[in-house]
């Protein structure tokens, strides 16, 4: 026993000095070095976390389609430059620079562009074999009318809250929102899907509240466009596992990678993602649905993003991809008016799920447990059979 002790403890402490202990110094900035006010509905959030040697700038912004822009750099001291005439008319590339240029590394965005509703009907979750009949007009999300950041910025917790509408009457009473997170070290959220991140990642949680939907049948799929250098591909890994600890009943995670073409150079940036929903406020199994992706498609132009236009110049490409909710025989979007879903952004290779300390105890003991059973009934086995041998010669008469 002494022996499956040591083996524990050796396991449970392997586990933690192994574990993700990179820091970064975390602050946030909402329209860096603007004097003026903005128009209604416009907000960049300037999110800066600092290493040792690097500073990765997350810019978030509603000018258009909402989008997360990620710039890494190899300098401590980079900083973000916006001509803000330029900047909010949408025409001018190179009006928000990370300077120094020389000192930018890797830059990468995540647009969200649309949001799709159609009637199904046959409860096939299957809009891609569905006629163009099926499908209600989009929801256009460069043309909705987003709230302040500055109302929901919390510098402490490192989160902000970005919500809004069309101004139709499906949205009379609802909206969608998108919580933008930034870490300081390695974690996971407290609410499902839990999806584990880093000091080199943020994390945004979209969901769709109160919103009416045009037929008791409708579903829902969200198009997100990523925009990167034409020299880093993107694709979609599926990686799989065998644990469900942290988010019960899936066991896979979903990457939207950028990286190399024929190189073993390491994956550049991601968008990470597990392939659930909830369909409820409170996540719980019970209010669990998968959601699907569709491949990565090459988009021909740009997507309706002030801060792409702003920052982006020529040499760049863009692919899309739906992201669809439910599957046949799941209820609908009406029965709870509700649907939320997380995505992950980050530099680097994206974090592995990895056993927990307490399932690798209960692990070792589950497999421990029957060896030294095993072990102890061998002993007892050749002990009884010394102490029944004879300690001397006996003769027969």
């Amino acid at each position: 026993m002494l022996l499956l002790l040591f083996l524990i403890l050796q396991l449970v402490s392997g586990f933690i000095l192994d574990s993700d202990d990179y820091h970064r110094r975390v602050s946030l900035e909402l329209n860096p070095g603007l004097n003026s006010s903005v128009p209604p509905g416009v907000s960049l959030l300037h999110i800066q976390a600092r290493g040792a040697n690097d500073t990765l700038h997350f810019l978030f912004c509603s000018l258009g389609a909402p989008t997360l822009l990620l710039v890494h750099t190899n300098s401590t001291s980079s900083s973000v430059k916006v001509d803000w005439p330029q900047f909010l008319s949408k025409n001018d590339s190179g009006s928000l620079q990370v300077e120094p240029r020389s000192s930018v590394q890797y830059s990468s965005a995540l647009v969200f562009t649309r949001l799709w509703e159609y009637e199904d009907v046959n409860n096939t979750a299957d809009p891609q074999n569905m006629p163009s009949s099926s499908f209600f007009p989009p929801y256009e999300l460069q043309s909705f009318t987003w709230g302040d950041l500055n109302k929901t910025l919390n510098s402490t917790a490192h989160t902000a809250q970005l919500c809004g509408g069309d101004g139709t009457s499906s949205f009379s009473n609802g909206s969608l929102c998108l919580t933008i997170s930034a870490f300081e070290s390695v974690g996971r959220d407290h609410i499902w899907p839990r999806l584990l991140h880093n000091a080199n990642s943020s994390q945004i949680h979209v969901w769709l509240k109160g919103v009416t939907a045009r037929s008791n049948y409708s579903r829902f799929s969200l198009e997100l466009q990523t925009v990167g250098s034409r020299e880093l591909p993107s694709r979609v890994d599926v990686v799989r596992s065998i644990d469900d600890e942290y988010t019960p009943s899936i066991f896979q995670v979903s990457e939207w990678v950028s990286s190399p073409v024929n190189s073993t150079s390491p994956v550049l940036g991601y968008s990470q993602w597990k392939p659930v929903a909830y369909r409820t406020a409170a996540h719980i199994l019970e209010g669990a649905t998968p959601c699907r992706h569709s491949s990565p498609q090459p988009m021909a132009q740009l997507p309706p993003s002030g801060l792409v236009k702003a920052y982006f110049g020529d040499g760049y490409q863009t692919s899309g991809l739906n992201i669809t909710f439910g599957i046949a025989g799941d209820p609908f979007y009406s029965v709870t008016n509700y649907l939320s879903w997380t995505v992950m952004v980050g530099l680097g290779s994206p974090p592995v799920d990895s056993f927990s300390p307490l399932v690798i105890v209960i692990m070792a003991v589950g497999l421990g447990t029957p060896l030294v059973l095993i072990l102890l009934g061998g002993v007892c086995v050749c002990i009884r059979k010394r102490q029944a041998e004879p300690l001397a010669y006996e003769p027969i008469n």
